[in-house]
């Protein structure tokens, strides 16, 4: 999986998981991302940083490198949404 394919399922699972803290797959999803980010692209550090009307906004290194990335809110949004529509995961 490609590193940016990789940040945006991170970004949407991180965003689960936070709206959803006692959901354990959620959480192990996000560390299985995280994990992927840090030994297969090198990356460290990588965190929301701003969510604004139309954008999530995170930030991460590649080595000394802060770099920034820019994902679409509605977009990033939609697993969240999804899940939350489906009865079978809000029981």
């Amino acid at each position: 999986m490609n590193m940016q394919d990789a940040l945006f399922n991170w970004l949407q699972i991180r965003l689960v998981a936070d709206a959803r803290p006692d959901d354990r797959a959620a959480a192990d999803t996000e560390s299985f991302f995280a994990e992927m980010l840090r030994d297969d692209h090198k990356l460290s550090d990588f965190r929301i940083v701003r969510v604004d009307d139309d954008a999530v906004h995170i930030e991460y290194k590649i080595g000394e490198d802060t770099r920034t990335a820019r994902y679409d809110k509605e977009l990033a949004e939609q697993l969240l949404h999804d899940i939350n529509a489906n009865p079978k995961y809000n029981e």
